[in-house]
C-alpha cells in the first residue's frame, strides 16, 4: 500500500484563492490594538557598610550592572557618603535576580555588601 499526497482539486484551488482575495481586502481595515501597561519598575539600591572595599563596589557595579567607571565610581561615591546608592531600575523580575546575584557574588568574596530592591518612583 503506497500512501502519497493528493494534488490540489481545483475547488480546494479555487477556495483558497478565494481566501487570499478576502484577506487582502480586509487587510485595508485599521485593526485597534490593545493598550498594554509598562510593567512597574524597581530600583536595586546598594547600601554602605563599613567593611566593604570601594573598589570592590565599582568591581559590582561594572560587571552585573554594565557601567562605565565614571558612572560606577559615581555610584559608588553615592552609597560610600548617602548611605545607599541606585546601581539600576528594571522590572521586578530582572531587579530581584540582579540583587540576589550581587548578594550571593558578595558573599563568597567574604564582602557583607547588601543589595535590595525598592519600587521606583
Amino acid at each position: 500500500m503506497v500512501i502519497g499526497i493528493a494534488a490540489p482539486t481545483a475547488q480546494a484551488t479555487a477556495a483558497a484563492h478565494t481566501v487570499a482575495s478576502q484577506t487582502e481586502q480586509q487587510s485595508d481595515v485599521a485593526v485597534a490594538l490593545p493598550k498594554v501597561a509598562q510593567p512597574p519598575m524597581f530600583a536595586v539600591m546598594l547600601l554602605n557598610d563599613d567593611y566593604t572595599p570601594m573598589d570592590f563596589v565599582v568591581f559590582v557595579l561594572e560587571r552585573f550592572f554594565a557601567l562605565g567607571l565614571d558612572s560606577a565610581t559615581e555610584i559608588m561615591l553615592n552609597v560610600h557618603y548617602k548611605g545607599k546608592g541606585v546601581a539600576g531600575v528594571f522590572p521586578r523580575d530582572i531587579a530581584i535576580t540582579k540583587a540576589k546575584m550581587v548578594n550571593d557574588f558578595a558573599r563568597a568574596q567574604g564582602h557583607p555588601l547588601l543589595c535590595q530592591v525598592e519600587k521606583a518612583n
